[in-house]
């Protein structure tokens, strides 16, 4: 049976407290699961410039594009109660966005990254330094034209997952964050996740909001005010591709359940089948996409499909069945069904472009496995 091993796991937290105490970055909450057990390590300060205020152990973090599978499961909760299908044409439930070459793109074509649209609106800077409401970024992504026709390219898109939050809206009449809330979170008992700040959390004698840890912001993105990850504006904004806030122990129920086939504690929350479809390669399945198009990338519906050529985020060491998301904050979350684990690793550390540590403490992790 796979185990970590007590005193190879001292050299993850070596590595943890080096990164940390030489200040490459400032907070570092992991979790590595093996087999049913699991170990926990965190180091550093809550907040950046603040060496008075250690990491709380109940620290909430912004996971930037972890985000982005959870509204495709949100999505595939619907396709289970027979609201769609992944061959469904987007402009079915948004007519508006069926212009300009997007009539093609399906449900599908949004989750795997092959709608050809870009990653980013082009004036995203100027939307979020005005403060502008999601339903401004839907509109404007509406009116796009795409880079390529649909199932041509695989381009990762942000654009498509906030159309995606947009028709969870329009079939459920639910904001994509009341949906993943009752529809994810409750069920996952993720008692301390949220996709944007819900007013709540400001509230009480011990505010929720005082556990979100502090991002450090790069200085090539430090140039707007109310622009930056910390803003009141862009937590209380919960972009579907980047706005969720979690925590280590919450992200582990999520894990739990993927490991077992939909399966949390008791309670079935998707089936076995529509995770498999979800956590496998679905990019052989797309006409139209060429060998060379395809060739060392891999997506599922949502999540990424562990690959030699994305091994900046992940490390070296995950077997080809490994799947996961990281997101820009200095995030990261990966499952290997191969070797029985999985990990999370948040961060308050943006991993471009300052190094890339959280594959090194992937391949540490994974160097603690015993068969």
């Amino acid at each position: 049976m796979p185990q970590i091993n007590a005193e190879r796991w001292r050299a993850v937290e070596t590595l943890v407290d080096h990164f940390c105490e030489t200040d490459q970055v400032p907070a570092i909450a992991l979790q590595a699961m093996v087999e049913g057990t699991s170990r926990c390590y965190r180091k550093g300060r809550q907040r950046v410039n603040d060496e008075r205020e250690p990491l709380r152990e109940d620290a909430i973090f912004l996971v930037a594009s972890i985000t982005k599978p959870f509204v495709v499961l949100g999505v595939l909760n619907l396709l289970e109660a027979g609201e769609l299908l992944l061959g469904d044409r987007v402009k079915r439930f948004i007519p508006e966005f069926g212009c300009s070459g997007k009539h093609g793109i399906t449900v599908r074509h949004l989750m795997t990254h092959t709608s050809g649209l870009p990653d980013m609106l082009p004036n995203n800077r100027e939307l979020r330094s005005a403060n502008a409401p999601l339903s401004e970024f839907v509109k404007q992504i509406c009116q796009l034209t795409p880079d390529e026709p649909p199932g041509r390219i695989v381009q990762y898109q942000s654009a498509g997952i906030a159309i995606l939050a947009e028709v969870i809206q329009r079939v459920s009449d639910l904001s994509c964050a009341e949906y993943l809330k009752q529809a994810l979170f409750e069920p996952l008992e993720m008692h301390d996740t949220s996709l944007g700040v819900p007013d709540e959390w400001s509230t009480g004698n011990q505010p929720k909001i005082d556990r979100i840890t502090e991002i450090r912001i790069p200085e090539e993105l430090n140039i707007e005010p109310h622009w930056d990850w910390n803003s009141s504006y862009w937590r209380g904004f919960g972009a579907p591709w980047g706005g969720l806030f979690t925590t280590p122990s919450d992200l582990a129920n999520l894990v739990e359940m993927l490991q077992q086939g939909g399966r949390y504690q008791h309670k079935q929350v998707f089936s076995a089948r529509t995770i498999e479809e979800a956590t496998r390669n679905q990019l052989n399945d797309i006409p139209g996409l060429s060998k060379s198009a395809r060739q060392g990338k891999g997506w599922g519906l949502g999540w990424q499909i562990v690959t030699a050529a994305n091994s900046d985020y992940y490390g070296d060491l995950l077997s080809p069945t490994a799947y996961g998301h990281g997101g820009a904050t200095g995030t990261l979350l990966w499952i290997d069904p191969q070797l029985k684990a999985s990990a999370i690793i948040l961060t308050t550390q943006p991993q471009e472009p300052h190094g890339r540590f959280l594959a090194r403490i992937s391949n540490t992790i994974v160097a603690t496995i015993e068969q």
